[in-house]
């Protein structure tokens, strides 16, 4: 009877360790399905991240701030040209003018006229005015507005970079987190039939209470480890949908972007030094606060300038109705600056010491991406390492396993021992879906860290955001004041 029971029981046991290891590599290749509402169409790693590219409101975000620098460009063109306004006035008029008309011949007192008048007078004047020379503020404010753009479009990359890593994460983090909560199934169903195992061994006097106690907390245990991945998978999701745009459904394995990756650290360095955006950002605002320096020098220049002026007033002497002026003046004007309150000198001083700090900032810049290089091929390398390390760790704890019990069909081990390595071998197998996903993360990170990760890049299957097109439209605008978009 006893043999009969051990065997049954030992049948259901191999039974469950067989299902739990296909589904863990059911799990571990990724195919993972999570709500599925298309069940023939599954998304990719590169499909999300092209949805992410078109649609995700931080990086639309910061398209719109490359356009709003693009209009620096027509406005610091405006400093040449011409400018013209018309005034125009209208209004009633009263007058009471009193002229002095001799002296009274008999009493010899001083004599007055009078005279009372009222009018419309009325007119309008076209003023135009032409920059002729500025001292280069023009020519060194458009040089900064283009720096500006150029800062604008590198921190744009900044941006999408940054979405590209995050979808990866976010898609990764989906992945592993719906792989644990199905490993975390599963052992409950495995602890739960060592449970049923042990409780029928209690019966018959094989085992004590201690046993079934300690196989009872086992499942307890695991219940709430359950609980608590079923937690962070919800919490995956939620940033899933916030970078994505979507909740996730049938999501394919994700691949390592190692290939891109430069073969040596060296090498990886000298790319990102010169391509990452965050440089190249930097760069271009120690050009624009250059430029600036430059802008500021000009208030000490003189400055040349001509003006015409045509106007046409009716009614306007002395309000006399029916009178008429006309005139028309050009003129040229010369402006030498000679002293300000200081307030010239305090902005050029100003100016050189921003100028000075982007510098810096350049500088900065380069030892931080030089930092981030190495960190992030650090943390690749590793998870490669704890890949291999987990593999390893899974098969040993498979076999540790299937020895325990077997041991403890004849008494050599004990409940404990069988629960242990149960969770020895639940432990490995998480360990190993965390490395695979950390893989592929390290590898977007370190790509991002060259400066190289972009939709173009990767080929995503999405039409690509050309920065240009829209300064082209707008740079030398003269006028008009809907956007390119028609808005």
């Amino acid at each position: 009877m006893l043999k009969k029971t051990g065997a049954a029981t030992a049948g259901s046991i191999s039974l469950l360790v067989h299902r739990e290891r296909m589904s863990f590599f059911v799990m571990a290749l990724g195919g993972l399905l999570l709500g599925m509402t298309e069940p023939l169409s599954a998304e990719t790693l590169f499909s999300a991240l092209a949805r992410a590219y078109a649609g995700n409101p931080d990086l639309n975000q910061s398209r719109a701030a490359v356009r709003v620098r693009d209009e620096d460009m027509p406005k610091a063109l405006a400093g040449m040209r011409p400018k013209v306004n018309i005034q125009a006035s209208a209004g009633p008029l009263y007058g009471n003018l009193r002229l002095p008309a001799g002296r009274n011949a008999m009493t010899g007192q001083r004599q007055f006229t009078q005279e009372e008048y009222t009018g419309y007078p009325r007119g309008a004047t076209l003023n135009m005015s032409q920059s002729i020379f500025d001292a280069g503020r023009t020519t060194n404010s458009v040089r900064q507005a283009e720096s500006s753009v150029f800062a604008a479009r590198a921190t744009m990359r900044l941006t999408e970079q940054a979405t590209l890593q995050n979808g990866a994460t976010a898609y990764m983090n989906v992945l592993r987190d719906t792989a644990v909560v199905n490993l975390r199934k599963n052992n409950i169903a495995v602890l739960e039939e060592q449970l049923k195992q042990t409780r029928d061994r209690f019966q018959v006097g094989e085992v004590t209470r201690t046993d079934v106690a300690q196989a009872e907390a086992s499942v307890a245990q695991a219940r709430s480890e359950l609980y608590a991945a079923q937690a962070q998978l919800k919490n995956s999701v939620a940033y899933y949908r916030q970078i994505i745009g979507v909740e996730p459904g049938l999501l394919e394995p994700g691949r390592s972007l190692e290939p891109f990756l430069p073969r040596s650290l060296h090498q990886a360095i000298e790319f990102a030094l010169v391509e990452h955006p965050g440089v190249i950002a930097a760069l271009h605002q120690a050009d624009a606060a250059e430029s600036q320096v430059k802008v500021s020098e000009s208030a000490l220049a003189p400055t040349v300038s001509v003006s015409a002026q045509v106007s046409q007033q009716w009614d306007s002497f002395l309000g006399v109705p029916g009178s008429r002026q006309f005139s028309a003046a050009a003129f040229a004007q010369l402006n030498v600056p000679l002293y300000q309150g200081g307030s010239e000198y305090a902005s050029i001083r100003q100016a050189k010491e921003q100028l000075s700090q982007a510098r810096l900032n350049a500088d900065l810049q380069r030892d931080s991406v030089r930092a981030s290089v190495v960190s992030s091929y650090g943390l690749l390398e590793t998870a490669r390492a704890s890949i291999i390390s987990s593999r390893a760790a899974v098969q040993a704890a498979e076999t540790a396993l299937t020895g325990v019990r077997e041991e403890a069909k004849v008494g050599q081990r004990t409940t404990l021992d069988v629960l242990n390595a149960q969770q020895a071998l639940l432990n490995a197998r998480v360990s190993l879906v965390t490395s695979q996903r950390d893989r592929v993360v390290a590898s977007y990170a370190a790509l991002g860290s060259i400066g190289r990760l972009s939709a173009q890049e990767l080929q995503l299957d999405v039409a690509l955001h050309d920065p240009g097109i829209h300064f082209e439209l707008v740079k030398t605008k003269w006028f008009g004041v809907d956007t390119p978009h028609g808005r």
